[in-house]
């Protein structure tokens, strides 16, 4: 089985998205002051312990971002760490979730290193690596590193090609890039990446789509069908997963905040609209996240990780 079909094996699958921290929430905000960390730079003292948990609880999926240079005007750290170096370490310690890049900013990056890197981590990880790769959104970030911001989308088209062969094709003879990759790695694009909608659905081996509501992706899952047929379509949600089990849903930017029933419900709505992965995002969590990450392994995981949950998903949305 690929590394992308175990992603959306059953139907829908659920995997997390780091930093595993809550810094914004109220509690998680008061937490940072008098600390020297800036706003939107997470705490990471307990991440490898909450990607061991999720790994131990069965989360499909372990997604990092790619964020260079922290801007003020966005704040937002991600997850701190390299993208590729963290990767590594995270290969390391976990030993079934797959590792997923959400997404590697290609334009800012020398296409030879990063086939290196990202076969390193293919390698270490034992074939557990998702290339999400972008064109980026950060304009400060381009003149920095000597890069052009408007020209970003001709730029990831010929990175993609590089990725693809053509930058091991042009070494000169005798020469190798190691480790060899035994396969090709299955590329997946956040957004359209300064493309349309064709070029990606034909050159691109999945879709990172931006978080949105149940009909956002009806919409934009049927687009992506038209143009990449069964191609797997992945998504996030920024979860509040509050503790009262019936907690109505309360829409917020890129999210909700919901008591599990509804996540239940909203999960299966995701599915109904055409999202086959879900990579959850608690930054805005008032609650402890690897207490909530428990309570979403023991009581939502279940209904869609199971072996036929795919099978009975669809009898409950459809009786």
């Amino acid at each position: 089985m690929s590394t992308l079909q175990k992603l959306v094996a059953g139907g829908l699958s659920i995997g997390v998205e780091l930093p595993l921290d809550n810094d914004w929430s109220p509690e998680g905000q008061l937490a940072r002051l008098g600390t020297p960390r800036l706003p939107g730079e997470p705490d990471m003292v307990q991440h490898a312990e909450l990607a061991r948990l999720a790994d131990s609880l069965g989360f499909r999926a372990l997604w990092v971002r790619d964020v260079p240079l922290y801007d003020p005007q966005f704040g937002d750290a991600a997850q701190v760490f390299e993208t590729f170096s963290y990767l590594g370490y995270l290969a390391g310690i976990t030993h079934r979730i797959l590792l997923g890049t959400a997404a590697v900013v290609l334009p800012l990056r020398e296409p030879l290193l990063t086939l290196k890197a990202a076969a390193t981590v293919e390698q270490l990880s034992h074939g557990r690596l998702l290339l999400g790769v972008a064109s980026g959104d950060r304009p400060i970030e381009y003149p920095v590193f000597g890069r052009d911001f408007a020209g970003r989308g001709g730029n990831f088209r010929e990175q993609v090609a590089l990725l693809r062969g053509a930058a091991t094709a042009s070494l000169p003879e005798g020469v190798q890039l190691l480790p060899r990759l035994e396969r090709p790695l299955p590329l997946l694009v956040a957004g359209l990446a300064q493309q349309s909608a064709q070029w990606v659905g034909e050159h691109m081996d999945g879709w990172l789509a931006y978080p949105g509501t149940p009909d956002d992706h009806v919409r934009r899952s049927a687009l992506w069908r038209s143009v990449a047929g069964d191609k797997p379509y992945v998504s996030f949600i920024h979860l509040d997963l509050l503790a009262d089990p019936h907690a109505p849903l309360q829409r917020h930017r890129f999210g909700a905040a919901v008591g599990r029933l509804g996540l239940i419900e909203e999960l299966h709505a995701m599915q109904a609209a055409g999202v086959q992965h879900i990579g959850l995002h608690f930054r805005r969590s008032q609650r402890p996240v690897a207490e909530v990450m428990q309570e979403i392994a023991s009581e939502v995981l279940p209904h869609f990780h199971g072996a036929d949950a795919g099978n009975s998903a669809e009898h409950r949305l459809t009786a």
